[in-house]
């Protein structure tokens, strides 16, 4: 029962703490806090956006169902196209992802494969419409958007949260006609509907944050050593 209370205060103690650190005040000098993110040009509005498009440099990843040694990863050359074993010199450039699939299918099929099936996945966009998605998440990193993306799937592309993600707790950042911007998001509600998925756009940076109590069991776990022993916090 102590070891037990002592862990309800030490994780009361470690919950103001973080919260204390996570809080996105309004008195920030860095950014400017708002509940809501406009667009990054004020002048665009936020409606859907067309499909992406495959340009030069992007770095694609080409899978064909069943027939695993086609599988690769390519970079679109400058005149727009790239090399695929069995089916020679493809056109990328100005495809849509799904359009490319189409393609590579016809000309894979027949000859090589009876029924073909090529999923196309834009891995590094060399436009540099990215997202940055950081924090607690499974494989944070630089991600492209491909199209419109919402903030659910810009977290879902970097494999979702992690055990200690606090997914009430995730701020987008985005400059907004030279100013830099952040909202805080509340995932739970987006995914229930209670919220709105907000849209993400190319140079976006998301940050997932930790969970307090999370981060308190992964600190001290290892040191309770012995039960009804108190040992030092700090």
């Amino acid at each position: 029962m102590l070891v037990r209370c002592g862990l309800l205060l030490l994780g009361a103690a470690s919950l103001s703490c973080c919260a204390a650190e996570t809080k996105l005040g309004g008195d920030s000098t860095a950014v400017r806090v708002a509940r809501s993110l406009p667009p990054p040009d004020s002048a665009t509005p936020a409606v859907e956006l067309a499909p992406y498009r495959i340009a030069p440099g992007d770095e694609i990843s080409i899978s064909v169902f069943r027939a695993q040694e086609l599988d690769q990863t390519a970079t679109v050359d400058a005149a727009g196209g790239f090399s695929l074993p069995l089916a020679g010199t493809v056109m990328a450039g100005g495809k849509t992802p799904e359009e490319l699939s189409e393609a590579i299918e016809a000309k894979l099929r027949g000859g090589y494969l009876k029924n073909p099936h090529v999923a196309v996945n834009v891995t590094k966009a060399g436009n540099g419409q990215t997202v940055t998605v950081d924090g607690e998440v499974q494989q944070p990193g630089l991600y492209p958007v491909s199209s419109r993306m919402t903030l659910q799937q810009a977290i879902a592309t970097a494999h979702g949260a992690t055990d200690m993600a606090n997914i009430r707790n995730v701020i987008v950042f985005r400059t907004v006609d030279g100013q830099k911007m952040a909202a805080m998001f509340d995932l739970k509600d987006i995914r229930s509907g209670r919220s709105p998925d907000p849209q993400i756009f190319g140079n976006d940076i998301v940050v997932v944050g930790e969970s307090a109590v999370q981060k308190f069991l992964r600190n001290y776990s290892l040191a309770f050593t012995s039960i009804g022993r108190f040992i030092p916090v700090l």
